[in-house]
């Protein structure tokens, strides 16, 4: 009688996987296997040279692989029921346990996630708590006298990323010695400095501070803060200014990441003037994040008494000139959205120019009126693949571009112009294998370049766009270049300092100089190296050679 009905009792659920649960739980592992052994080639095909862009697709399909077993296993499996439900309710309660506990902090330029605790104080709790400092009320802050030492704008003297000196010991078995360490607000801003102070931008709960300290003992000098705040994308990006602050003349410009640009006497920190860029262009805060999402990042430009800045708007202007004593503006240039690159004044082929690199465009503008001279296509998008690395001068007329999510970099020849108007520039070479510098920046030394590519240093013949060789993974960092020497500041906060060496990659030391995600450029005043990220500052004394 059993065997005459078996065929219309059900049957009994298998105790592993069927053909097609395999597929799905085998298929995402073995694409995560393929993807990554790609990425690990020496020269890893498009898009897969983008560090980022793996370890997403990582995350996706090793998540689906994961929720594909839980679900077979807790509906189709053939287990007892308690089992698949124990096993349902255990996964979904340690779910809720662990994020009851942690909080998702922040991304690495990478795209790793970092947790704490929720019991810890926010960032934001955190920066809201720090002491706030007053306007300076004693003599002696002096940013008008300058000094050979000065590191007065972002990346330091004409934006170069690369100081002649000094000439600093190699020997980094004692390691440099700390002078000072302290809190800091939010931010990816850096250090500029004159005459013995350094001056940088921060968060502080709901305000944007410009604050001013002392080189040789960290102390707060002077602070000027408005209500402003940049936290869209906060996870991956982070809350706070972008730019770094330009002395020039006695005075501070700073461009807050939300659109307001100031001026401060630098004696005092008093604001002297102020644009709203949000309102000059008819934004709200909102269609500005739609539009720039990672917030406001263009360090001002001081030059022939304009300071100038990328611009955005609805309509946008790639870039706007005020007046830098006192704000009136003095012109507007260019149609392309903006980027996150700051405006840098270079000199192409005879031709003094302002090069600009855009959303989609690099571009040339003449300084006196801004007029584009030249444009050159550039693919990014401000809300995505970002353009955030600096145009770099190679030689009388050539510029290097550079950029992350695998796009890599491009070397532009210009010839002398013709009738006043430079000819379009020539592609000498275009590849996506080398210098994807993503958040970070070219330094130029001899015919070479150096930079951190998608987190992996890495030298490269510039007339030919060779690579030499690629080693040291410092993460997204930072690095300046220091006569024969590279600083290199690792994404964890680490200090490396490595040879100029075109011949094979040398390490000559390192120290753990910050805690924590750092993406905020160095600055070397002599030989006292600033640091910072969005919770520390710090300043070291570095060795001489002898």
């Amino acid at each position: 009688m059993t065997e005459k009905y078996s065929a219309f009792l059900p049957k009994p659920r298998p105790l592993f996987p069927g053909w097609f649960a395999r597929l799905l739980i085998a298929g995402p592992l073995l694409l995560v296997v393929l993807i990554r052994g790609l990425h690990g080639l020496e020269n890893p095909p498009r898009p897969l040279n983008d560090s980022g862009l793996v370890n997403l697709l990582t995350l996706v399909f090793t998540g689906i692989a994961i929720i594909t077993l839980l679900v077979w296993f807790c509906f189709r499996s053939g287990y007892s029921v308690p089992i698949r439900r124990g096993a349902l309710g255990g996964v979904m309660a340690l779910g809720l346990l662990f994020f009851a506990c942690f909080r998702i902090t922040d991304a690495s330029g990478g795209m790793v996630f970092s947790v704490e605790p929720r019991w810890l104080p926010t960032a934001d709790q955190r920066d809201a708590a720090l002491p706030k400092p007053e306007p300076a009320i004693a003599t002696g802050i002096d940013l008008q006298t300058t000094t050979p030492n000065d590191f007065p704008e972002f990346l330091g003297p004409g934006r170069r990323n690369l100081l002649p000196g000094p000439k600093l010991a190699r020997d980094w078995s004692t390691p440099p010695k700390l002078l000072w360490k302290r809190s800091i607000g939010a931010g990816w801003s850096a250090f500029a400095t004159v005459n013995g102070h350094a001056v940088t931008m921060e968060q502080r709960g709901p305000e944007e501070w410009v604050t001013c300290y002392e080189i040789a003992t960290g102390k707060p000098a002077w602070g000027h803060a408005i209500q402003a705040r940049h936290d869209n994308q906060t996870v991956l990006g982070g809350v706070g200014p972008r730019s770094t602050p330009t002395i020039a003349g006695g005075r501070v410009y700073a461009m807050g990441a939300t659109g307001i640009l100031r001026c401060l006497n630098g004696a005092t920190g008093e604001l002297l003037w102020q644009d709203d860029l949000l309102k000059r262009y008819g934004l709200t805060q909102a269609e500005d994040n739609a539009k720039i999402a990672w917030g406001r990042s263009g360090s001002p430009l001081v030059v022939d008494g304009m300071v100038i800045v990328p611009a955005g708007g609805k309509v946008p202007k790639s870039l706007v000139a005020f007046d830098a004593e006192s704000g009136d503006l003095r012109w507007e240039a260019g149609t392309d959205q903006i980027g996150y690159s700051s405006p840098t004044l270079v000199t192409l082929a005879g031709t003094r120019q302002i090069a600009s690199v855009n959303e989609k465009t690099a571009s040339g503008h003449d300084v006196a009126t801004g007029r584009v001279l030249w444009t050159h296509p550039w693919p990014g998008n401000s809300s995505g693949s970002a353009n955030s690395s600096q145009p770099v001068p190679v030689g009388a007329d050539q510029l290097l571009l550079s950029k992350g999510y695998s796009l890599g970099s491009e070397l532009l020849s210009f010839a002398p112009a013709g009738s006043g108007t430079p000819a379009a520039p020539q592609s000498v070479w275009a590849t996506h294998r080398v210098l994807q510098t993503k958040f970070t920046n070219v330094t130029l030394i001899g015919d070479y370049a150096y930079a951190l590519s998608e987190g992996i240093l890495e030298c490269v013949e510039v007339a030919s766009g060779k690579r030499q060789w690629k080693a040291g993974r410092y993460g997204h960092g930072q690095v300046l270049g220091v006569g024969e020497l590279i600083l290199v500041q690792a994404e964890t906060g680490d200090v490396a300092l490595v040879e100029a060496n075109p011949k094979k990659f040398v390490e000559l030391g390192q120290f753990p100089a910050l805690d924590g995600k750092t993406w905020n450029n160095l600055c070397l005043v002599g030989n006292k190296l600033l640091v910072r990220n969005a919770e520390e500052a710090a300043c070291y004394e570095l060795g001489m050679e002898r």
